[in-house]
């Protein structure tokens, strides 16, 4: 039971974090679950000990999913910018 709330979990937090990151029209569902689960770890390592947050695995919290969200942003906003770094670095 527990991979499948990974799944869904994931696959909305991706999914709002494309869209605060306006990358959600690049992304597919696979996408959004890889960055949702990535940045729920992410997120339950950087920002969880600072918030007094659990992370999903102990329950899914308002708080929990907070932390994920913003752990999935982090994770879009450094993928954003090493490609414009690359991008930039190509011209």
């Amino acid at each position: 039971m527990g991979i499948i709330i990974w799944l869904v979990m994931g696959g909305l937090v991706g999914w709002i974090a494309s869209m605060i990151m306006g990358t959600d029209a690049r992304q597919g569902i696979i996408l959004n679950v890889v960055v949702g689960i990535v940045g729920a770890l992410i997120g339950g390592w950087l920002i969880g000990p600072l918030l007094g947050a659990g992370s999903i695995n102990e329950g899914i919290t308002v708080m929990s999913f907070i932390v994920s969200l913003i752990g999935a942003v982090i994770l879009l906003a450094v993928l954003k910018l090493i490609q414009r770094s690359t991008a930039g670095s190509a011209h």
